[in-house]
């Protein structure tokens, strides 16, 4: 057959394929051809094809202007304490939590004293609270059928080992705490995502067990009685994968050097906590985000997501980034780290430890401009809250303006600038979502704008989707 007549009958060949294959709203074989006329087969794109295609993204589009050296001088910085590692899991809310605590008892103790808390013995109480959780709710909603939005948020989300500063509170409070020595952590605690799939998967058995036993009129002694043997089950698998949490233990105070200046003492977890926390963490804080998509100085609660059935929903005060700010340097002033949580993905130089909006020109990279604010992305999914961590420094200019901000993070001392980030106000101002505040660096007047009764919103909300 002739070149050109095989060449011919192939295209139609293929239009036809198109056009038959075709409904309204979908690609034709005109759209085709025209976005093949607007390839550029000129040598400039051949080149950035050659580079795309046997390089990192990030490393084509890294802003070489960008790239000097990271300024380390902070005007106002809280007292360095070592740091963590929470290696694959989503226990960044936990490591975060832990570190306001420990930093806090150094705080109190002039830094002559200080304490390292065990991730391990917390998370085994986190994940056994968050089974009762799903359980319990699922009865609840056990008369909706299983399609319902609430119904299918507890078989969809099990288990998790995502969560907030709420989580410390109630679990601390309500299980004390105890030294990372006396109960270290394990292959499973360090690598959740195996031992997290095997209890969601029971946790769904159980979940329908559940349903049929109301469904059927089974009273509710007995399907209590049900669930707390099934919640033996998981007890029983979380001892062999986290190991059983420590009920006494003997502990001996260092500073900061490691040298011991308190003799040896027994401790039980709640005594533990007593002398190394205090009182309650409740009702001490306040949660604040910035989510420009809703009014501002309102109030909102995430309904149903917590981490114990008894415990406290998400609630927080939502406000513009300049009241955040305003508390938050005041809070580094006096010292106190507080927990935070960000976008952390986004515009992200791991190896330097910088977090700045122009980081990467992905743009010019690929021709093409991205135009979404804060809003926008929050609501398309884009960009949400993915990552905790513990806010403890700021550098102000001349009038008191912040320029850049440092965190401490969970990834390990030798990821980042010595296991810490240091961001741009600017990229503050876009990618951080969260602050949790010590109440006594609050004004009078957002203390009261935060006691008005919440309005609710679902855990399948964008901006908490991927929560952690």
């Amino acid at each position: 057959m002739n070149k050109k007549v095989f060449v011919a009958t192939l295209l139609l060949a293929t239009a036809g394929t198109i056009s038959a294959q075709n409904k309204e709203g979908g690609i034709t074989y005109q759209m085709i051809q025209q976005m093949e006329k607007k390839q550029n087969s000129n040598a400039t794109n051949k080149a950035l094809f050659n580079a795309i295609a046997s390089n990192s993204i990030d490393n084509l589009a890294k802003n070489h202007a960008n790239a000097g050296t990271v300024d380390t001088y902070f005007s106002n910085e809280t007292p360095k304490q070592s740091i963590h590692d929470q290696k694959s899991s989503g226990r960044c809310w936990m490591f975060s939590g832990l570190n306001v605590l420990r930093s806090n008892f150094a705080l109190a103790q002039d830094q002559k004293m200080t304490v390292e808390y065990s991730q391990a013995y917390l998370f085994f109480y986190d994940q056994l609270e968050k089974a009762n959780l799903m359980l319990q709710g699922t009865i609840d909603y056990a008369k909706k059928p299983i399609d319902d939005k609430m119904v299918r948020f507890f078989f969809q989300n099990p288990i998790s080992d995502g969560g907030t500063f709420c989580g410390v509170a109630d679990l601390a409070e309500k299980y004390g705490l105890v030294p990372m020595s006396v109960m270290p952590e394990t292959y499973s605690s360090e690598n959740t995502s195996r031992m997290a799939r095997i209890i969601s998967s029971k946790l769904r058995e159980f979940g329908l067990e559940l349903r049929d036993m109301v469904a059927k009129g089974k009273n509710k002694k007995a399907i209590q009685s049900r669930k707390a043997e099934m919640l033996g089950e998981v007890y029983h698998i979380l001892s062999l994968t986290l190991g059983e949490p420590v009920k006494e233990f003997t502990y001996t105070f260092t500073d900061k050097n490691g040298k011991t200046i308190a003799p040896a003492k027994k401790y039980t977890p709640k005594s533990f906590y007593e002398f190394t926390v205090g009182g309650k963490i409740n009702d001490t804080f306040i949660m604040v985000m910035n989510d420009p998509r809703r009014p501002y100085y309102k109030t909102y609660e995430v309904e149903y997501d917590r981490h114990t059935y008894d415990g406290h929903n998400w609630k927080y005060l939502n406000l513009p980034m300049k009241d955040i700010k305003e508390m938050a340097i005041v809070s580094i002033k006096a010292g106190r780290k507080m927990y935070s949580s960000y976008d952390v993905g986004k515009q992200l130089d791991r190896k330097r430890g910088y977090l700045d909006i122009n980081n990467y020109d992905y743009g010019t990279l690929f021709g093409t401009s991205f135009g979404m604010n804060k809003a926008q992305r929050i609501e398309t999914f884009d960009s949400g809250s993915t990552h905790a961590m513990t806010l403890t420094a700021v550098d102000l200019d001349e009038n008191g303006n912040p320029k850049k901000w440092k965190v401490e993070n969970s990834w390990g001392s030798d990821n980042g600038f010595g296991g810490c980030f240091i961001m741009t106000d600017k990229w503050f101002d876009e990618y951080m979502f969260r602050l949790v505040v010590n109440k006594k660096f609050v004004s009078e007047k957002l203390l009261k704008d935060y006691e008005q009764k919440p309005t609710m919103v679902t855990p399948d909300d964008p901006l908490f989707s991927e929560d952690n």
